[in-house]
């Protein structure tokens, strides 16, 4: 067992302080807030958990193996930091921090401390993520050709960021998680609408290209009166679509596409397509419901007891911030805009 301490009990804290407080992996020790009144209430009137309002006197303390920092998204580089420099282990909220640059310099400390960094990206960690990304490790789809990715509701329009900031950044997350070899895109291009006038997008549309030549789609948008959570990967074998709204089918596989064959078309060689189509199965695997945030808890532990990387490293918040800073840029450019995935200061305008 670890021993944990929770820096934040506002909006998402209580939910990780409610999974560290249950997982067998954890000794949850303290919870960690400016307001203290906050911090017991969320603990509780009978509760061990201590409540400090000090976090410089939390990290002091050598009773707390790692910390889980659930505050706003400018705070979060400056506590990890501090964090690492007294030898703890930090899992974040996501995003990883509010730019890349800064992300990076997490990474770089994590590295350097020999310390677990953990980035809280929720949804890879539900049963029906971890399917579709055993099903695309095990080959069933066979190459991924394009992602169709719609994240859609009459949502909040957000004081502080635009649809892309508020919704995409699931969406990437998935993406970094079940591609093989992670999240790559060599450019990115975001188109945005504010028919509302709201000073930002409220429609949005990503579009990244896959190294195969394949092509993923995200489209997020916060004027929707019906609410939709979809992805669809198409496969050269199988197609997946996963339907977040539909309990009772979350997931199901088709054997269907089309295959094309190319053939000579007389003397000259010139080559004919011919196209056919498979009309196959639709498996629909069984899914067991978990909480996706005890799974995050018991990753945090299991990356920290056998020292490696955990499945949603501080890497892959870095790649899920650079594509996000690229679309910003797209945005602003009006066209594509090249990325490595991983920093800031190589990006260019694509011509």
């Amino acid at each position: 067992m670890f021993s944990i301490a929770v820096i934040g009990a506002g909006y998402w804290g209580p939910n990780l302080i409610r999974n560290f407080r249950s997982n067998p992996a954890w000794d949850l020790v303290a919870v960690c807030d400016l307001d203290e009144q906050r911090a017991r209430k969320v603990v509780g009137s009978r509760s061990t958990v201590e409540v400090e309002t000090s976090v410089e006197r939390l990290l002091a303390r050598d009773d707390i193996d790692a910390v889980a920092i659930a505050t706003p998204a400018r705070t979060h580089a400056p506590l990890a930091l501090a964090a690492f420099e007294a030898g703890k282990h930090v899992l974040v909220e996501k995003p990883l921090a509010d730019n890349a640059e800064t992300a990076a310099l997490m990474v770089s400390a994590a590295d350097a401390a020999g310390k677990v960094l953990m980035i809280d990206h929720t949804f890879c960690y539900t049963s029906a993520v971890q399917r579709i990304r055993d099903v695309i490790a095990a080959g069933e789809l066979g190459e991924v050709l394009y992602v169709d990715s719609t994240r859609i509701n009459l949502g909040l329009v957000q004081p502080d960021v635009d649809v892309f900031w508020d919704l995409a950044p699931h969406d990437l997350s998935i993406l970094d998680f079940i591609l093989p070899g992670g999240l790559r895109p060599e450019t990115v291009t975001a188109s945005g609408a504010d028919p509302l006038g709201a000073g930002k997008a409220c429609v949005g549309y990503l579009t990244l290209p896959l190294g195969n030549g394949g092509i993923a789609h995200i489209n997020v948008n916060w004027l929707s009166p019906t609410k939709i959570r979809q992805m669809v990967i198409g496969g050269s074998r199988r197609t997946l679509v996963w339907d977040d709204m539909n309990p009772a089918q979350r997931i199901s596989i088709h054997d269907r596409g089309v295959d094309l064959r190319t053939q000579a078309a007389d003397a000259a060689r010139r080559e004919a397509v011919t196209v056919s189509y498979r009309m196959g199965d639709v498996v629909v695997p069984a899914l067991k419901e978990t909480e996706a945030l005890a799974g995050v808890a018991t990753e945090f532990a299991a990356a920290i007891e056998a020292g490696r990387a955990p499945q949603t490293d501080g890497r892959s918040g870095l790649r899920v911030l650079s594509v996000l800073e690229a679309a910003s840029a797209s945005l602003a450019s009006g066209g594509p805009v090249r990325t490595d995935g991983a920093t800031v200061a190589d990006r260019e305008l694509v011509a």
